[in-house]
C-alpha cells in the first residue's frame, strides 16, 4: 500500500510543517464541509441490465433512509455526488438517480473512462453527455447568471490529463483544455495514491494550467486564495491525504488514507480526524475545511460495507458527534458543486462565511 510514495511524500512533509506553523488549529468556529464523491458504475464489471438496475435500486430504498435520518448544523441531509460514467448510460438508471437528487439527498455529475482517445473525439463525448444529462434529465448544474450548463468530472482510472506512465486509460494530453472549454467546473479525481497516477500537489485546493503537448499538467498548480480572482486553469478540489495506522493481532499496520470509503479499510475515529487535519482550505481561510471522500458504491462488498454494516451511518454520526463534542466546529453537508461555490465565493469575498455561499455561483435546475 506504500508503493509510488516517493511521487509525493516530500510535499506532503513540507505541507504539514508548514500547517504546523499556520493559523489552522488556532482558528474559532472552524466549518468543515464534507461530500462523498462516487465513481457510481452500475455496468462494473458486468453486462447485465438487470444486476445494474439492482445496483442503482439498492440506493434508492437504502440510502435515502439512512441521509434522511443525519443533518449537518444548518439542518441539510448529506448530498451523495454520483459521478456517472458516460459509457454506461441508461435513461432509466439516471432516472431512478434523478429521484435521490431530487428529493435533496444527492447531485449529478460526470465520470469517464476512456483509452486512446483523441482531443476531437473527447469534446464530443463530453459536450454530448453533457447536453443529455442536462437536456433529458434536468441533471447538472447551471451557472445562475447566463445559465451556461456545467459538470464536475472524475477521471476513470485515476488518469486525468493522460497522466498514466505508460498512457493507457486516456491518451490524451491536452484533456485539462477540454474540460475547460466544455464546462468543468472542477475536477475531484484526486487523489490516486497508491496509483502512479497521483500528482505531486497533495491536500490542496488549486488551479491547474494545462501544457496540451504534455500530460498530467495538474501535477503542479498554483493554490486557490482568498480575495484573488481570476486565477487561470482548471480548478481541482483534492481530498485528504496522508497516513492511518491501525493495530492488527501481530502489531501495527500503515497505510495510505486517500479517503477511500471501502470495505478493505476500517472506519476508525481516527479516520475522521485524519480527514479534518489534513487542512485543505483555500489559501487565508484556514477555518473552512474541505473533506472531500470517494467510494465505488455500486460494487457490491462496498454497497454491503455501506449499508448492511452500516458504515455510511457510522461516518456522518461520527462527524456529528465529533462537532457536538467540539463546539468550535459546525459540520456542512455539500454537494461537489457547493465545494466549488464556497471556493469561487471566497475568491471572490474573502471574509464570508460557508452558509452564505452554497449556491453563490452554480445553482440546479430543479
Amino acid at each position: 500500500m506504500l508503493k509510488n510514495i516517493d511521487i509525493w511524500f516530500g510535499n506532503y512533509l513540507k505541507r504539514i510543517i508548514k500547517l504546523s506553523k499556520s493559523d489552522l488549529y488556532k482558528t474559532e468556529p472552524v466549518h468543515i464541509l464534507f461530500t462523498i464523491c462516487d465513481h457510481f458504475e452500475p455496468y462494473w464489471k458486468n453486462n447485465d441490465d438487470v444486476l445494474a438496475y439492482e445496483r442503482v435500486k439498492r440506493w434508492i430504498d437504502d440510502y435515502q433512509i439512512i441521509a434522511s435520518k443525519h443533518i449537518d448544523s444548518l439542518g441539510n441531509h448529506p448530498k451523495h455526488c454520483f459521478f456517472y460514467p458516460v459509457e454506461e448510460y441508461k435513461k432509466n438508471l439516471i432516472d431512478m438517480i434523478s429521484e435521490i437528487c431530487r428529493n435533496g439527498f444527492g447531485e449529478t455529475e460526470i465520470h469517464l473512462h476512456h483509452h486512446n482517445d483523441n482531443s476531437i473525439k473527447l469534446r464530443k463525448t463530453l459536450i454530448d453527455f453533457k447536453n443529455l444529462l442536462s437536456g433529458v434529465h434536468g441533471l447538472l448544474p447551471i451557472n445562475r447568471i447566463n445559465s451556461e450548463i456545467r459538470y464536475g468530472f472524475i477521471h476513470g482510472d485515476w488518469a486525468l490529463d493522460n497522466s498514466r506512465p505508460d498512457g493507457k486509460c486516456c491518451g490524451v494530453n491536452d484533456e485539462i483544455t477540454i474540460l475547460q472549454k466544455t464546462g468543468c467546473y472542477a475536477d475531484f479525481t484526486m487523489p490516486s495514491a497508491p496509483s502512479n497516477t497521483q500528482t505531486r500537489m497533495v491536500n490542496s485546493i488549486y488551479y491547474a494550467v494545462d501544457d496540451p503537448y504534455k500530460p498530467k499538467s495538474h501535477d503542479i498548480g498554483i493554490c486557490s486564495k482568498s480575495g484573488i480572482t481570476g486565477q487561470p486553469g482548471l480548478l481541482c478540489i483534492q481530498g485528504p491525504l496522508g497516513f492511518n495506522i491501525f493495530w492488527r493481532k501481530f502489531g501495527i499496520i500503515p497505510r495510505i488514507e486517500n479517503g477511500n470509503i471501502s470495505s478493505e479499510i476500517p472506519m476508525t475515529k481516527y479516520r475522521i480526524h485524519n480527514w479534518i487535519n489534513s487542512g485543505i482550505h483555500v489559501l487565508g481561510r484556514p477555518d473552512i475545511i474541505f473533506v472531500k471522500l470517494y467510494t465505488h458504491g455500486t460494487q457490491e462488498k462496498i454497497t454491503d460495507f455501506l449499508f448492511n454494516k452500516g458504515i455510511l451511518n457510522k461516518i456522518f454520526y461520527m462527524l456529528e458527534s465529533f462537532c457536538a463534542d467540539n463546539p468550535k466546529y459546525n459540520l456542512y453537508y455539500v454537494s461537489a458543486r457547493q465545494m466549488y461555490n464556497v471556493v469561487k465565493g471566497l475568491e471572490n469575498h474573502p471574509d464570508e462565511i460557508p452558509e452564505k455561499l452554497l449556491n453563490y455561483e452554480l445553482v440546479l435546475q430543479y
